[in-house]
C-alpha cells in the first residue's frame, strides 16, 4: 500500500554519491531538473533504503524547513542552494506560504510574514531556497 505523507516538497533524483561516516552518511542526489542536493542521513538508513550510485530517490523537504534568500549566499554552511522563481505566495496574520518554480519542480517555502515582506516577495520574484543537508529526508520508490 502506498505511503502517503504531508510533506508537500518531493523532489524525484538518482543517487550520485554516497561518502559514509561513523554514524552519518552524505548522499549526493542529482534532481531530475539537473540541480545537485545533498542528504545527512544515518548509515543505518542508507543500507536500509539499499542506496547505492544511480539508486533513485524521492528527496523530502518539509516546507518549514526552507529558508529563502533573493539571490546566493556565500560564506555559509548551508550546502543545498536552489535558485528559483516565486510563482504564488499567500500570507496570513502571521506566515506566508511562498511556492517556488524550478524547471520542472515545485517547492513550497512556509516563512514568517514579516520575513516575506522584508525580502518584498511577490510572483515573479527570483529567489534561492536554502535546504540544510540534515533536513533533507530520502525515500526510495
Amino acid at each position: 500500500m502506498p505511503m502517503t505523507l504531508s510533506i508537500r516538497n518531493q523532489l524525484p533524483g538518482t543517487v550520485t554519491a554516497i561518502t559514509s561516516g561513523e554514524v552519518m552518511a552524505t548522499v549526493g542526489i542529482r534532481l531530475t531538473g539537473g540541480q545537485n542536493l545533498t542528504a545527512a542521513i544515518t548509515k543505518e538508513a542508507v543500507t536500509a533504503l539499499g542506496l547505492a550510485p544511480g539508486s533513485p530517490v524521492r528527496a523530502l523537504v518539509k516546507s518549514t524547513e526552507l529558508a529563502l534568500a533573493t539571490g546566493p549566499v556565500e560564506g555559509l554552511s548551508i550546502r543545498n542552494q536552489l535558485p528559483g522563481t516565486v510563482t504564488t505566495i499567500t500570507t496570513g496574520a502571521a506566515m506566508a506560504s511562498v511556492k517556488i518554480a524550478f524547471d520542472d519542480i515545485e517547492l513550497t517555502a512556509a516563512i514568517t510574514k514579516d520575513a516575506a515582506e522584508d525580502l518584498a516577495l511577490a510572483a515573479d520574484t527570483p529567489v534561492v531556497a536554502l535546504i540544510k543537508s540534515t533536513e533533507v529526508s530520502l525515500a526510495t520508490p
